[in-house]
């Protein structure tokens, strides 16, 4: 396994991390998302998004503190919600 690319997602992997930030951050859903309203939301007719590409991205994630996951559910960070609410997550 190539360590690198487990660190430093390639461009499709960052864009696919910011649309599940930006997901998790909606004001107008709970928030918790289970895993599947999550990725439904995500593949969204987009064939190139499966799930394999949203766990791996949950994954990094979780391990960088960006979101807290259940093997059921998924919630964006205090500290995300935090820097979202000081207006420095912007798209």
């Amino acid at each position: 396994m190539d360590i690198g690319s487990e660190r430093s997602p390639d461009a499709g992997g960052t864009r696919l991390e910011r649309a599940i930030v930006l997901q998790l951050l909606r004001d107008d859903h709970e928030r918790m998302w289970s895993r599947a309203q999550l990725t439904s939301e995500l593949e969204g007719g987009d064939a190139e998004i499966g799930r394999p590409a949203i766990e791996q991205a949950l994954r990094r994630l979780e391990r960088e503190g960006v979101l807290g996951c259940t093997d059921r559910e998924v919630w964006a960070s205090s500290a995300a919600r935090r820097l979202d609410e000081l207006e420095l997550i912007g798209v």
